[in-house]
């Protein structure tokens, strides 16, 4: 009995479906897994940039700390005209440079000397500071041989980290001696951009910062000045080494490799250097061939390129890490959870869809119940529809009306009132012409703002409703054409029937509205130089059509353009039982063509497409 029970599972209808929902949740599955993937892997490269980003700070804000160092031992010797040697040696052992400065050696200071100021210097310095005094040997510039300047260092403490350098003209090297003299000319911290060699350290990869001093109470506002109240330098040598270890040592993950560059101080974003280029730090023994430099192995690490600017000089920061170093244990076993998550959810939902199936009878059933109330819905909302197009149609009438009856009154009154007013004013004028110039002169001005006036008066009852329109729709379509010809600048034809088109008040102004937003179209937007209208009657249809040669417009996107003129032309024409089509496209102008029945009335004319969509 069981096996019978088991065949009637698993029958041949039934197989094919589910060995279909196997496959859908395996696939589910799959992209669970690669989704899961792809989100660790992009967290890793999230946490990795910024861990790059924190090491970058730490190198700048030691950079920084550097350079602040500097300053003090410059405000030292600007703030006293002699500093001996014993002050530069209190003074940088109370700095604690190995606790408070991780990689700086020493700290220095170089006297700016001429060949004339040589020879008694050093005769000074021999006398003033015997050797082994101090821990300093003998003092003795060098390298021998005259030179025009000098810039001899005096000073280093610790002495024992550069005994060799005591007396040394650093301004013998033409490199150096050039970035001195734009640091004096400047008053800016010079950078060696390049390893200084250690004599007897190779393992230290020395760097050197100076900054220029001037003598106290001297101008330093202008090169010239800078120039003359040169006294000399202060500098520091530190190990690039340490200073970068110490910076990444606060770092979580301990595989990360820096590489740094030296590409000048003219740098703005990161370039593409070659692999033959030296760095002058590189935090990894495997040299420019590690791993991540040779080509099909970038998909295994995480890399990332920054720049860091230093006191005129930028550095090009290359980190990389494997990936692999930034994932937890959980990271290696989550995407394989997502893919039996992803497999088993999509097997249950596969299972409820089949069970859901057994209901579709009644689903269908209930979906034409549905389908029957919501046409029953649309009937009466297309019947609602088309009492508010009534409703608007006569709210649209009262606003005609109402147009109407205020630009009469105005005419009737107002504009009586003001004829009154200027032929009062006219004989004000002209009694007054002789025997009184300043009252005539005053009169001449009210009769001019009277004559303002009055113009603004009848472009007021113009804007409201047209007189003309009184004369027919024919003599209303001329004086519009003539005012846009005369407001526009724009050429415009009238093409008419001979005989006088007689319409219902509602309809010739329908018309002339619509004549009036075209054109104002045409004005805004058409950018044309050429407007034809035309106004016909056929039978018992009056027809009209404005076109122009303007850029024209897509048909489908005329309400995309703020263009709600158009919509309400059409929603004028539809409300008298017209027609309404445009005909253009990008470049060719624009026709508008409207037509209307004989004595049509929008407050009773029903729309076709309504009629039948409630029959």
């Amino acid at each position: 009995m069981s096996s019978t029970a088991g065949e009637h599972q698993l029958s041949p209808e039934k197989r094919p479906l589910w060995l279909l929902g196997f496959a859908m949740s395996l696939m589910v599955g799959l992209l669970f897994y690669m989704a899961a993937s792809l989100s660790i892997e992009n967290d890793a490269s999230d946490l990795f940039n910024n861990l790059a980003r924190n090491a970058r700070q730490n190198i700048e804000s030691r950079l920084q700390s550097y350079a602040n160092l500097l300053r003090g031992a410059a405000s030292l010797f600007r703030a006293s005209e002699q500093v001996s040697r014993e002050q530069f040696h209190r003074y940088v052992a109370n700095m604690a440079l190995q606790q408070n400065y991780p990689g700086v050696m020493n700290l220095n200071y170089s006297q700016e000397l001429d060949e004339a100021q040589r020879l008694p210097f050093e005769a000074a310095m021999q006398r003033d500071y015997p050797p082994g005094r101090d821990g300093y040997p003998a003092f003795a510039i060098h390298p021998p041989g005259p030179r025009a300047h000098y810039s001899v260092l005096v000073y280093i403490e610790p002495i024992a980290s550069a005994a060799d350098k005591y007396g040394y003209d650093i301004a013998s090297r033409p490199l150096i001696a050039e970035a001195l003299a734009q640091s004096r000319d400047s008053g800016q911290i010079s950078n060696s951009g390049v390893p200084v060699p250690m004599e007897g350290r190779p393992q230290l990869t020395g760097m050197a910062m100076r900054l220029p001093v001037y003598r106290l109470g001297m101008p330093t506002d202008t090169v010239q000045q800078r120039r003359a109240a040169h006294l000399g330098s202060v500098g520091i040598g530190y190990d690039l080494v340490t200073m970068v270890r110490s910076a990444l040592a606060d770092m979580p993950v301990r595989n990360v490799r820096l590489t740094l560059f030296d590409i000048g101080p003219q740098a703005r974003e990161p370039l593409e250097l070659p692999h033959t280029m030296r760095p002058i730090f590189d935090s990894s023994t495997a040299g420019l061939h590690a791993p991540w430099w040779q080509p099909g192995n970038s998909g295994k690490y995480l890399s990332s390129t920054m720049l860091i600017e230093h006191n005129g000089r930028v550095w090009q920061a290359l980190f990389s890490v494997r990936k692999s170093d930034l994932y937890t244990r959980f990271d290696a076993f989550l995407p394989w959870l997502a893919l039996l998550t992803g497999f088993a959810s999509t097997m249950l939902l596969y299972t409820l869809f089949h069970t859901l199936a057994s209901s579709r009878r009644s689903a269908i059933q209930m979906a034409r119940d549905m389908t029957e109330e919501l046409r029953a819905s649309q009937i009466r909302l297309q019947l609602s529809h088309q009492k508010l197009r009534r409703l608007a149609a006569h709210a649209d009438q009262i606003k005609e009306e109402e147009r109407k009856r205020i630009a009469r009154e105005i005419h009737d009154d107002l504009g009586q009132n003001l004829l009154v007013l200027r032929i009062d004013a006219d004989m004000l004028a002209s009694r007054t012409q002789r025997r009184h110039p300043r009252l005539n002169a005053r009169a001449r001005s009210t009769l001019e703002q009277i004559d303002a006036t009055i113009k603004s008066v009848r472009q007021i009852i113009n804007d409201l409703r047209p007189t003309v329109l009184d004369l027919g729709v024919n003599a209303a379509v001329e004086w519009q054409v003539a005012q846009f010809r005369l407001r526009t600048g724009i050429a415009c034809e009238i093409s008419e029937s001979h005989d006088d088109i007689c319409l219902s008040d509602q309809c010739a102004t329908a018309l002339f509205r619509i004549l009036q937003e075209s054109l104002s179209n045409i004005s805004q937007h058409a950018n044309a130089s050429r407007v034809q209208v035309k106004l016909e009657k056929c039978r018992d249809t009056v027809s009209m059509s404005v076109s122009d040669n303007g850029v024209g417009a897509a048909i489908d996107g005329r309400n995309k353009l703020g263009s709600f003129g158009l919509v309400g032309i059409e929603e004028r024409i539809k409300l008298l039982g017209g027609t309404f089509y445009i005909e253009s496209s990008p470049g060719t102008g624009m026709s508008v063509h409207v037509s209307v029945p004989l004595g049509a009335d929008a407050t009773r004319f029903p729309y076709q497409e309504d009629s039948r969509a409630s029959a």
